[in-house]
């Protein structure tokens, strides 16, 4: 992104993403919400492929956007389920993570950082 000290410029970049967020919530997209209570501790989030040895999670979903809720750090991080994909494909290395309730779910962790790069 070029850099601009002008207020219009700065304005027009701000109502940019301001639009974006009033779709996201308004314009019928599916978001799906994850509260995760060890990403700011460990650094990943856990995304979930199977669930009982069924498909599930991001497999399955039919959102459009993921919200992670770092409860501790009372922030959240959205993410477009095609960037979640790409990380699922990233970072899956043949095995897959147990986690979920009592670790009936396979999933795989991604870095948190990862979603901003």
């Amino acid at each position: 992104m070029k850099y601009s000290n002008s207020f219009h410029y700065d304005l027009e970049f701000g109502e940019v993403a301001e639009t974006w967020v009033n779709d996201l919530f308004s314009a019928g997209l599916k978001v799906e919400v994850k509260c995760d209570k060890a990403a700011h501790k460990t650094g990943n989030l856990y995304i979930e492929i199977y669930y009982r040895g069924e498909k599930s999670g991001i497999s399955t979903t039919q959102a459009d956007y993921w919200i992670f809720r770092i409860d501790a750090l009372d922030s959240a991080i959205i993410v477009s389920r095609k960037r979640l994909k790409e990380l699922v494909r990233k970072y899956y290395n043949g095995n897959f993570i147990k986690g979920g309730d009592c670790d009936t779910s396979l999933g795989v962790l991604i870095p948190i950082k990862e979603m901003f790069s």
